[in-house]
């Protein structure tokens, strides 16, 4: 019998890009917000600039040479984040329209801002 993987793919289509600044909406780092630096489509996280912050302990490989501590921004799931509107000061949804151009371009359903 065969069990279940351990690589959950998840397919759902992700919002954001790389670039758009997000206000963390549930977690310790509730309300903080940040500009998107990666994205991680097979988990469905993205990585925030200055959020979610962990730390690792490394230990010296060679003799003579000193361990470190390093700190790293941790994948956060995007259902845990909203695209932010510096402008107006609010998180809000997305919706796409189409131009008179016929291009796609994304808009914030809460002020109507336009994002590039």
């Amino acid at each position: 019998m065969k069990g279940p993987s351990k690589t959950t793919e998840i397919n759902t289509k992700i919002k954001l890009k790389k670039g758009d600044l997000v206000q963390v909406i549930s977690g310790s780092d509730k309300t903080k917000t940040g500009e998107v630096i990666a994205i991680i489509h097979k988990t469905s996280k993205v990585i925030v600039k200055g959020i979610n912050l962990k730390v690792k302990h490394k230990k010296p490989q060679q003799e003579g040479e000193t361990g470190e501590i390093i700190k790293f921004e941790a994948p956060i799931h995007t259902s845990n984040v909203m695209l932010f509107s510096e402008q107006n000061n609010i998180a809000s949804r997305s919706s796409v329209i189409i131009n008179d151009k016929g291009q796609k371009i994304r808009k914030l359903k809460k002020t109507g801002e336009l994002i590039k």
